[in-house]
């Protein structure tokens, strides 16, 4: 008992089935007859041939004497035309500040922020010691140099010896370098900026000990701000120096910096495939600043594709394409999906912009078989014959406000 339950549950299913697929395929009656089975009346009634059946056939959109679609006109979209990146940037120049000896901080010449020129006195070190060796050497070279005109008097009379006068020459030689020994020690007790910028926070004080390890503050020429980014291997083509950049930062919202690339790496990283370019932004009225977060934007020519609504899109064994409308009959054309998009999708295909493209009804259009137009883009009343379709086209691709050949007919 409960096999036959089954059997007839199972046969149930399968009219069902059947009756649906007779129902809503339109290809059935077709594959039904390739078949050598028997075709059902209803399926062999040509569109509005039933006194109880629609004109455009069942379910709406479908008729066998020409099916009924609506159609959207080919556009184009560009892909590859922009990018963007976020980075930090950094001044052209920076300098981290540190005297060159040991010593105690007498004074600071400078205040935090403040705009120096390379050359200006930033810290002075205790320069006690230094001063009176300076003078020592100083008396010492004065003493040399009396001995030394001493001498040369003495030699012109014969009265000392080649040797004596040499030893005179070689204390006067030794003199001098202690001087300029001397001087050099006196001139390091005072930290001087290596660059013109802007200073940064101080990080001693007056009476603070520092060595050649301590960093008193850094100075930062910000003239122009440079930004790093990465860029990926299919764009490498495309920027070169002097390639336009855009720079906006969230320290400036609704500011556009322009600026250019500066430099560009000599390989590309083999784990991510992109290459590092740097970036020039002229930094104009010293508005930005280093360490800033920036997004970079760069547009390109970019590579163009037609454009068709994504309803368009149909899939088979074969792969995805369209229907095309043209002169009253629809045309099968093979698509390569190129990217995605909300609104569109991009493909590579023999297709021209305006070419009129079914986007619903496509389950009842068949190769070469007529379509009606319907909905928004379909032909005026008084368009037959196929111009309507070749109205429609011209209709979308021309601009607006301006007559057609097909429409003025």
């Amino acid at each position: 008992m409960k096999f036959w339950k089954q059997l007839l549950a199972s046969i149930v299913v399968l009219a069902i089935a059947l009756f649906l697929w007779v129902e809503f395929d339109p290809n059935a009656g077709a594959t039904l007859a390739g078949l050598g089975l028997p075709v059902p009346q209803f399926m062999l009634a040509e569109a509005g041939g039933d006194a109880g059946r629609p004109a455009g056939g069942r379910g709406g959109f479908g008729g066998r004497g020409g099916s009924k679609a609506m159609v959207e006109p080919a556009e184009t979209g560009v892909i590859n035309d922009r990018f963007s990146a976020i980075s930090t940037g950094f001044p052209i120049r920076t300098v981290s500040v540190q005297p060159q000896v040991s010593g105690q901080v007498a004074s600071i010449e400078v205040r935090s922020g403040a705009v120096v020129e390379a050359g200006d006195v930033l810290v002075k070190l205790d320069s006690s010691e230094e001063e009176i060796a300076l003078d020592v050497a100083n008396v010492t070279l004065k003493s040399a140099e009396d001995k030394m005109a001493r001498t040369e008097n003495l030699l012109k009379q014969r009265t000392i010896s080649s040797v004596e006068a040499d030893d005179a020459r070689t204390a006067l030689e030794n003199a001098r370098l202690a001087q300029r020994q001397a001087e050099l020690n006196l001139e390091r007790r005072t930290v001087a900026a290596p660059i013109g910028g802007v200073i940064g926070i101080l990080n001693v004080n007056r009476g603070d000990f520092v060595t050649n390890q301590t960093v008193i503050s850094t100075i930062d020429d910000r003239e122009h701000i440079l930004i790093d980014f990465y860029v990926p291997e299919r764009l490498v083509g495309a920027i070169e120096i002097g390639t336009p950049v855009v720079a906006t930062s969230v320290a400036r919202p609704g500011e556009n910096f322009q600026g250019e690339v500066f430099a560009l790496d000599n390989r590309l990283d083999e784990d991510s495939r992109t290459l590092r370019v740097r970036a020039d932004i002229p930094n104009v009225n010293d508005k930005l600043r280093a360490g800033m977060s920036f997004q970079i934007r760069m547009n390109f020519s970019g590579e163009t594709y037609p454009s068709v609504d994504p309803l368009a899109i149909q899939w088979d064994s074969n792969g995805s394409y369209v229907w095309r409308v043209s002169d009253g009959k629809a045309e099968r054309v093979d698509v390569a999906i190129i990217q995605r998009n909300p609104e569109s999708v991009l493909v590579e295909a023999a297709i021209e912009t305006g070419d009129l493209i079914v986007t619903e009804g496509v389950q009842n259009v068949r190769a070469g078989g007529s379509v009606e137009i319907v909905g928004p883009n379909a032909p005026a009343a008084d368009d037959a014959d196929g111009e309507g379709a070749e109205s429609v086209k011209n209709k979308k691709v021309s601009e607006p406000g301006v007559q057609t050949e097909a429409e003025a007919g």
